[in-house]
């Protein structure tokens, strides 16, 4: 007895430490790994994980883990029928089982693609202000089975960190909004200017035709605005799951010339496509990949010269295949490179172009470390710019005549 108070108090002590962890962060991924390994450190488990709950599609998403890395969590969605965890976030309940495998509600697939066995499992729902957030459950306990005191402290942890998750989604979601408003600024201001002059009975018909390609201009410019900061704030909460399928890479970087062709002869520019024999197979989502490359094609041939060349080129390297974006453009100033991946920053040297949002390239860096890649940028003023994608090699050496939902082969003319 005396055994088990001192576990208790010990267990207590350790919650209190916890607290004063979490409230040192408002990092969302340094948070949430603290309390995955708060939890299974405190009930004494193989594992622990937490899923945060999309109200908007209905799932659950698992959003940190101790025993899978971030390219793997990021394919897997738990539906609420059908699940232990769906179960505690429909019923608001905590579910301490035995053997996961004899429970009817055990969701299967999971354990497929991780590899962790479960046996027995304990989760509690991650509620705040009578919001649910998500759930925080531990697996496998290394001694005995989970004790009515390993699910005590479990929905302190749980209690902490649902109020922690909410605090730092809104200080995130503020910051992001603030930034957003201000980018508004200037397009609206230009909107209302147009429409003022537009109301001048002085304007000729030649300025007033002007105005109104201005307005057109400056709608599309928010509407594009709009669409890449909802895109961004999903990515950035982790709400977006990529459909990881097997593709041939060559395939996809040949599609991706022929999207662009049109623009690159528009600005007199050649683009061209260097694909080695065996490149292997991609494991990925195939339209988020296309999304990065169509972004960096886009800005290599706008910011190019006159009769340059953007070259999109991939090699296989041990762990890890490499995709580059190189072009002969004007090239970007030293000092600005540490910031280009950030939200809204543009390049002086570049603000005579075509703006942009200013969340291409921040979009960019968000997919492909979801994918537990990197991006890269290297540029020297006047030579031009290479932008390098690092993707995990699957290891896979699947058939071409097995390729899961494969597109129709874009044309490989250079």
């Amino acid at each position: 007895m005396a055994e088990i108070k001192t576990e208790r108090l010990d267990g207590y002590r350790r919650l209190v430490d916890i607290a004063r962890d979490l409230a040192s962060t408002l990092d969302l991924d340094i948070l949430l790994s603290r309390i995955v390994h708060a939890a299974a450190e405190i009930c004494g488990a193989e594992a622990a994980s937490i899923l945060l709950y999309d109200d908007t599609s209905r799932q659950l998403y698992f959003q940190v883990s101790t025993n899978m890395d971030e390219s793997t969590r990021r394919g897997i969605t738990v539906p609420l029928d059908g699940s232990i965890a769906g179960w505690i976030v429909n019923n608001r309940k905590p579910v301490r089982i035995t053997n996961a495998h004899d429970d009817s509600r055990f969701y299967s697939n999971v354990e497929a693609i991780t590899g962790l066995t479960t046996q027995s499992l304990l989760g509690v729902p991650l509620i705040t202000k009578n919001k649910i957030v998500g759930v925080l459950e531990a697996l496998n306990k290394h001694r005995g089975k989970f004790s009515d005191n390993d699910e005590s402290m479990l929905l302190v942890l749980g209690a902490q960190a649902a109020v922690a998750i909410e605090n730092t989604r809104l200080f995130q979601q503020s910051d992001l909004i603030s930034e957003f408003v201000h980018e508004l600024r200037t397009p609206l201001s230009s909107l209302s200017t147009a429409t003022y002059l537009l109301l001048r009975p002085e304007m000729s018909q030649e300025q007033r035709d002007q105005i109104v390609t201005n307005i057109h201009n400056e709608t599309m410019r928010l509407n594009a605005l709009a669409s890449s900061f909802l895109d961004l704030a999903r990515l950035e909460s982790g709400r977006v799951q990529f459909r990881k399928t097997i593709f041939s890479l060559a395939d996809l970087l040949y599609e991706c010339k022929d999207v662009m062709a049109s623009k690159a002869i528009e600005d007199d520019i050649q683009l061209r496509v260097e694909s080695p024999e065996g490149l292997p197979l991609l494991e990925a989502d195939r339209d988020k990949i296309k999304q990065v490359l169509l972004n960096l094609l886009s800005n290599a041939i706008k910011y190019n010269r006159p009769n340059g060349t953007v070259m999109l080129r991939a090699e296989a390297r041990e762990t890890e295949t490499a995709i580059f974006v190189q072009d002969t453009g004007i090239g970007i100033p030293e000092e600005a490179l540490p910031h280009l991946f950030e939200k809204f920053y543009r390049v002086r040297e570049h603000e005579g172009k075509t703006s942009g949002t200013g969340l291409g390239l921040s979009i960019c860096k968000q997919i492909i470390y979801g994918h537990g890649g990197r991006i890269e940028v290297k540029s020297k003023p006047g030579v031009g710019t290479a932008f390098i994608l690092y993707l995990p090699r699957s290891g896979k050496t699947v058939p071409r005549e097995e390729i899961i939902a494969e597109p129709q082969k874009a044309s490989k003319k250079k």
